[in-house]
């Protein structure tokens, strides 16, 4: 069995900094713990799609369709709103670090954006909750981070299905039929 890893995660939140209020999910509110601990459980189940390290650094940054429209356009040349972006530190095409020390420093692995106004129509598209729309759309950014990509159908549905077993380790059951 593989060890236990550690994720840094440094949440800005764009609407309130201390935490995310999800209505309609039973007063659950999303905090820095609560992302900490997902993508806690996430980077360990994933320890094989990762160069290795201990502890890891992501950050995310929840925003509004405004902001990510900008960002879109700047380095996609999309100007509209998407739902997550993601801007991976690591290279994809080169090898792993086989020494990291991360004693000292964490192996960052990219930032994650997600717009809570796109996030809250798809969840009402999809008739499910903000919380599983969020957790949806962080893994996979996630997945983008550690080099997962989909050009084609195919690859569409395998990070899809990676997404679906994501979900579930957090007691999220999502269908993607």
């Amino acid at each position: 069995m593989d060890k236990r890893l550690s994720v840094e995660v440094y949440v800005q939140d764009y609407f309130q900094e201390s935490s995310l209020d999800v209505e309609n999910d039973e007063n659950i509110r999303i905090t820095g713990e609560n992302w900490e601990n997902w993508f806690c459980e996430w980077v360990n189940m994933l320890q094989s799609d990762i160069p290795p390290a201990s502890i890891y650094e992501i950050g995310l940054r929840l925003t509004d369709d405004s902001e990510i429209q900008t960002l879109n356009s700047q380095y996609r040349h999309q100007d509209k709103p998407t739902d997550v972006l993601a801007f991976a530190a690591l290279e994809v095409d080169s090898p792993y670090v086989t020494e990291i020390d991360t004693e000292n420093e964490p192996l960052y692995l990219g930032d994650i954006i997600v717009s809570i106004d796109t996030a809250r129509k798809q969840a009402i598209q999809q008739n499910h909750s903000l919380k599983t729309e969020l957790a949806w759309l962080t893994s996979h950014g996630l997945l983008h981070l550690i080099g997962w990509d989909h050009p084609d159908e195919e690859s569409l549905q395998r990070m899809m299905e990676k997404q679906v077993m994501l979900l579930k380790t957090l007691g999220i059951d999502i269908n993607i039929e």
